[in-house]
């Protein structure tokens, strides 16, 4: 009888404790609303609809946005300075939209909806891209080598504006919410489903790899060599399927509520701290600031730190009527914030200054989708002794294949090694990883600069290959040439930029990790206005005499532009090294 009942016992133990967890999942059954019903979760049963909805959309946006400046010279007859500043700009804010996605997403939509509207957004930026292509009468006639081309109109340009505006809005939607959504599909609860997180996103990096590759060879191929109409529509076909394979796997997905935006508690510390900016600092932080019990089982209780003082106004209490009886919730959170969301906003402040080094840091990477294709256009792209050419957008495939092949060999060589001589699990620290990567960006350049000068200095001085559509005579020099500062930008990107989102994913206070990967893309928006803001300063500065970005390379004074950029860089891994040292990790006690 007494086994029995231990078993008994231990049933209705192993149910109370499964209703327990239902209630703090679904919000069930307290403070008189009715439970919610139990979270379904189909794990990798919803995997191939989410991972091949996001395999065919990047199959479909990456080649074309890759071989977009080709486009627009080629087919619009754009000067490539103004091409190259466009393509900055909208590199920029297809960068930039992630986070005001990431905003609606959490605040009103939820990720499904917002995945949803961003998928059809994309399907219809690349149809109306495509016919900008297939339509003769949305871009200007074609002209032969040496004859004056017809601008675009107005019009045209207005049809291929909106094509972009869709494809921003897709970006909006997809770029910060996709990955999310995939590891909502698996219990976080259970030890199958962590596992099936962290396989989720090794298969995530991993198609996110292979259509990168597939982009970058076999449709800008296609783009460049066969036919526009027909590279830009097989992208527009694939991204049809993964709209179709999206909403096939509706009745399987989990589909978490908004929880509201991460971005209200900042804001009321500021506006706290404001309120109470006459009140003196607080002489005991332990007994002036307002610290009550930290229930969360999530979000890491951080502890009270002396920097950013003038923050810690937030949370003095200036009147008893301030704080709820009980003493565990203000009155007013506009008014009064608690020590851990003060902690919380330090944490972002102290974010701030590295992440503003990875601006000017990718000045130089968006450089391989900008003049390093200008350049491949005017040098032997030639493979071999045969008729075959690399097309000029396909080169940015070997700083992707650098990062491929380096991330395996430092995780499985170097990373053994690298742990016995620093003592520390990580090997080498997320700030000296990022340090690498902006010293590397900064190599980069300087080869660039000298590969730039030797291919104008043999087009100027032995016979050339012919000329571009644009005017520009094709100098003899190959341009597999430009494969070692490809490659070290490569490197560059596996150091710095996996270090930077590794780095806000830590530093963030959990609850706003959506916005670390935010983050990131911001990073790479302002460093592409960064670098549309440079050319065009340099463009107007040298154009009335000798213009460093002349339409045809051989007259400008490109590697003085790549010397720019690469002196820029020096500074800005100085200004890194000081950010560093000043850094204090978050967790850190004064």
């Amino acid at each position: 009888m007494r086994g029995g009942g231990g078993r008994e016992d231990e049933e209705a133990s192993r149910k109370l404790k499964s209703m327990d967890v239902d209630k703090l999942e679904n919000g069930g059954g307290e403070d008189g609303h009715p439970p919610r019903p139990a979270v379904k979760y189909y794990g990798w049963k919803a995997m191939p609809f989410i991972i091949g909805n996001e395999t065919f959309e990047k199959l479909g946006t990456l080649g074309t946005s890759a071989n977009l400046l080709v486009y627009l010279t080629q087919v619009f007859h754009m000067r490539s300075v103004d091409a190259a500043t466009l393509l900055n700009g909208l590199n920029g804010t297809t960068s930039l939209a992630p986070i005001i996605g990431a905003f609606l997403s959490d605040a009103y939509l939820g990720r499904y909806l917002a995945l949803a509207i961003a998928s059809v957004a994309s399907l219809i930026g690349m149809f109306v891209l495509t016919l900008t292509a297939g339509a003769d009468s949305l871009h200007p006639p074609e002209c032969g080598v040496g004859e004056t081309c017809e601008k675009a109109s107005s019009y045209q340009f207005a049809v291929l504006f909106l094509s972009f505006a869709f494809l921003v809005v897709g970006s909006a939607g997809i770029r910060p919410c996709s990955m999310p959504f995939g590891a909502d599909q698996f219990d976080p609860h259970t030890e199958s489903g962590k596992r099936g997180i962290n396989s989720f996103f090794n298969w995530y990096y991993f198609t996110f790899t292979a259509a990168m590759l597939i982009s970058a060879t076999v449709i800008i191929y296609v783009q460049s060599n066969v036919s526009w109409s027909i590279g830009l529509g097989i992208p527009t076909i694939l991204m049809f399927l993964a709209c179709v394979l999206f909403f096939m796997g509706t009745r399987l997905y989990v589909k978490m509520t908004p929880e509201g935006s991460p971005f209200t508690s900042v804001v009321q510390v500021f506006s706290a701290a404001l309120k109470k900016r006459s009140l003196k600092q607080p002489k005991d932080p332990k007994q002036d600031l307002f610290d009550p019990p930290h229930t969360s089982a999530i979000v890491t209780k951080l502890a009270h730190t002396d920097q950013f003082r003038c923050l810690d106004k937030a949370a003095i209490v200036a009147s008893n009527d301030e704080v709820r009886p009980g003493g565990a919730a203000p009155t007013d959170p506009w008014r009064l914030c608690s020590v851990q969301q003060v902690e919380e906003v330090k944490c972002l402040i102290r974010i701030v200054p590295v992440w503003s080094t990875g601006i000017i840091y990718y000045v130089a990477v968006v450089q391989q989708s900008t003049y390093v294709v200008l350049s491949s256009l005017q040098s032997d792209r030639h493979l071999g002794r045969g008729g075959f050419q690399i097309p000029a957008a396909s080169f940015t495939v070997f700083a992707m294949l650098a990062q491929t092949v380096w991330i395996p060999i430092y995780d499985r060589l170097l990373l053994p090694k690298i742990r016995k001589i620093t003592g520390k699990d990580e090997g080498l620290t997320l700030l000296q990883r990022m340090g690498i990567g902006i010293a590397l960006s900064t190599v980069a350049m300087v080869i660039s600069a000298i590969v730039e000068d030797r291919r104008r200095a043999i087009a100027l001085s032995e016979p050339t290959l012919g000329t571009t559509i644009t005017g520009g005579a094709i100098s003899a020099m190959s341009s597999l040439w430009m494969v070692p500062q490809l490659l070290i930008l490569g490197l560059s990107e596996a150091f710095n930029l996996i270090s930077q989102i590794e780095f806000y994913y830590k530093e963030i206070p959990e609850h706003m990790r959506s916005v670390a990967g935010a983050l990131a893309f911001c990073n790479l928006a302002l460093g592409n206005y960064l670098s549309g803001f440079l050319v065009t300063i340099v463009h107007r500065t040298t154009g009335s005499g000798s213009n460093w970005l002349a339409q045809d390379l051989n007259k400008g004074r490109l590697d003085l532009f790549y010397w720019t950029i690469a002196g820029i860089g020096v500074f800005n891994f100085i200004y890194f090294i000081i950010c560093a040292r000043w850094y204090r990790f978050k967790g850190t006690p004064n």
